[in-house]
C-alpha cells in the first residue's frame, strides 16, 4: 500500500487558520474584540490573568528556538554592565570609582577570550553543539563574552531583558539567539537550563542574583554540581566575605566548594577539562 496520498496531516496550521479569520465583510460582530482569536489578541494576551500563559510562552520560545539551533550545552558568563573596555573611559563622574571600573577593565579582555576558548569546542556525538557562549546580552563583560564567539565565527547566545530604561542587545549576539525577556526568573531559568559550566565575573546586583542563586540551588541540591569559577579572587574577597558566613555558621565550610577563583581563561578552561576528565 502506497503512502503517496495520505496527507501530513487533517486540521491547518495556524498560521493557515489564522488566514481564514480575515473576513471581506465587516460587521458589528467580527469588529469586536470578543471575535478575535484568542492568539492573535494582543489585548488579550496581556490581561493581567493571563500571566501563567505568558510565563509558558517565555519559557517555551527560546527553548523550541535552541532545539533547533542544535544547541545541547551552553558556557555561561556573568558580569558587570559597567565595566569598559580597555582603553575606554569609565562612565561615571567619580575619578576614584572610574579608575577601579578601567583597572577592572581587564576582565572584559579575559571574559571575551575564554568565550574565543570556549566556542571551539568539538560538537558532541550526538552532533549537538556544546559550550554555546550565552551571556545576558548587554554590554561590558556581556559584550566581551558575545564577542569573544563572534571572533572565531561562532554563534553566541543573549538572553535580554526589558527594562524601563532602554536597553538593547549588544551587537555581537547572534541575531537568531538573541531573546528577550520580561520576566527576570524565566531568563534565569534559561541561563541555567542548559548550562554545564558558568563564569563569574565582578558585577553588581545583578551579577550577585545570578551568581548566589546558582549556588543556591548546587547547594540544595536542585541542579547538579558544574564547574562555576569566579574571576578575580581579589574583588570576590573584598566584597563577599565568604569565610564569615561559615564562621557565622549559615553556610557550611563545605559550601565553599561549589564555586573555584580563577585569574585568567586558561585557568578557568584548564578547570572545566579537570571537572569532567578531558584530556
Amino acid at each position: 500500500m502506497t503512502t503517496e496520498k495520505i496527507p501530513d496531516r487533517l486540521f491547518p496550521d495556524a498560521r493557515h487558520a489564522a488566514g481564514f479569520a480575515k473576513l471581506d465583510k465587516e460587521t458589528p460582530q467580527t469588529r469586536n474584540p470578543a471575535y478575535k482569536l484568542a492568539f492573535q489578541d494582543t489585548d488579550f494576551l496581556l490581561r493581567e490573568d493571563l500571566r501563567p500563559v505568558r510565563f509558558q510562552l517565555e519559557l517555551l520560545k527560546p527553548e523550541l528556538l535552541m532545539d533547533e539551533a542544535n544547541i545541547g550545552s551552553t558556557f555561561v558568563m556573568y558580569g558587570s554592565a559597567r565595566i569598559p573596555e580597555p582603553g575606554q573611559l569609565a562612565k561615571n563622574e567619580n575619578p576614584a570609582i572610574a579608575a577601579r571600573l578601567e583597572a577592572n577593565s581587564r576582565y572584559y579582555d579575559e571574559a571575551r577570550k575564554l568565550a574565543q576558548i570556549a566556542s571551539k569546542a568539538e560538537h558532541g556525538d550526538d552532533g549537538k553543539r556544546h559550550f554555546v557562549v550565552c551571556s545576558g546580552g548587554g554590554p561590558s563583560i556581556m559584550e566581551a563574552a558575545n564577542r569573544g564567539a563572534q571572533d572565531v565565527g561562532a554563534e553566541s547566545i543573549g538572553l535580554n531583558i526589558l527594562l524601563p530604561h532602554e536597553q538593547a542587545p549588544n551587537l555581537f549576539v547572534t541575531p537568531s539567539l538573541s531573546f528577550q525577556f520580561h520576566y527576570f526568573a524565566l531568563r534565569k531559568m534559561h541561563f541555567l537550563l542548559r548550562a554545564r559550566a558558568v563564569a563569574v565575573f565582578p558585577g553588581g546586583f545583578g551579577t550577585f542574583d545570578e551568581m548566589f542563586e546558582l549556588l543556591t540551588l548546587v547547594q540544595t541540591g536542585k541542579v547538579k554540581p558544574i564547574p562555576i569559577m569566579l574571576f578575580g579572587k581579589a574583588f570576590w574577597d573584598r566584597v563577599v566575605n565568604f569565610e564569615a558566613l561559615v564562621e557565622e555558621g549559615v553556610i557550611s565550610a563545605a559550601d565553599l566548594d561549589l564555586f573555584h577563583y580563577v585569574e585568567t581563561a586558561e585557568e578557568a578552561w584548564a578547570f572545566v577539562h579537570q571537572w569532567y576528565g578531558v584530556d
